[in-house]
């Protein structure tokens, strides 16, 4: 004799949803999870693989700030120089209507620094400043100057006192450009010392020229040499024996033969 237990408790029918989001399943799992429960497992696909070590890595790696300062104001050490300034025999200086004055101002000397300037449309150029400290330009006395062929008298002398010497000087071409400044001192002995003529003028290889002196230099050749000149006004001085005999005010122009050299700091 057989028989059936029946469950008491009734069977709860459902149904599981078969739709999916379509960014989180596969379209092939759709059959088979309506029919089984079970089943139900979420595919996630991956486009590209992610690289988590490299990323922790450029977290957790310092940055490195440079240093480095723009080129144009890095100066190494052979963009300064060291400008030595000699002068030489063979000078002329005149004022005035007079003729010229021979002038050798051989053991005249100075030193200077030379910046490099650093633009593109410097073509080599160098700023040069002379310490007028130690700038000497030899006087005229009757040992260094003539004057109509003849030595000037003993008692006659004219010291030249700079204050100012400085400038542009281009190394392709040899062109110079040096702003002069100096006090000219006339004594004669003891007895007379004039008031001091301030003088300023460029000192160039190129053309000077005024409205009754002129002169022409030469650049610098490979060995340094060069020839500046530099005509200047020269106003009076309110010295009636002085301004009466050179005619003040008037002209005067300086023709200086000179070496230039640039010995390069290690």
């Amino acid at each position: 004799m057989g028989c059936q237990i029946q469950n008491s408790n009734p069977q709860i029918l459902c149904r599981t949803p078969t739709r999916k989001p379509p960014h989180l399943y596969s379209s092939s799992s759709s059959s088979s999870s309506s029919s089984s429960p079970s089943s139900f497992e979420p595919k996630v696909r991956i486009t590209s693989p992610i690289n988590l070590s490299s990323s922790y890595k450029n977290q957790n790696q310092p940055q490195r700030i440079s240093t480095a300062t723009p080129t144009q104001t890095q100066l190494s050490k052979t963009d300064v120089y060291t400008i030595k300034f000699k002068t030489l025999g063979a000078c002329k200086l005149g004022i005035s209507r007079y003729p010229d004055f021979e002038y050798n101002a051989e053991g005249g000397k100075g030193n200077g620094t030379g910046t490099k300037i650093l633009t593109k449309d410097s073509n080599d150029e160098i700023s040069v400043d002379f310490d007028v400290e130690t700038l000497y330009i030899p006087p005229l006395t009757t040992g260094t100057t003539k004057f109509l062929g003849l030595p000037l008298p003993p008692f006659l002398s004219i010291d030249i006192v700079p204050e100012t010497f400085r400038g542009i000087i281009c190394q392709d071409s040899g062109k110079v450009d040096l702003e002069f400044k100096a006090r000219f001192l006339f004594s004669i002995g003891s007895i007379y010392k004039a008031q001091p003529l301030l003088v300023e003028t460029v000192l160039t290889s190129e053309e000077s020229k005024g409205t009754v002196r002129s002169g022409r230099g030469d650049r610098l050749d490979k060995e340094g040499r060069c020839r500046l000149v530099g005509v200047a006004t020269v106003e009076p001085i309110n010295d009636f024996l002085m301004d009466s005999f050179l005619s003040l005010p008037t002209e005067c122009l300086a023709d200086l033969n000179a070496v230039i050299s640039f010995p390069k700091n290690s």
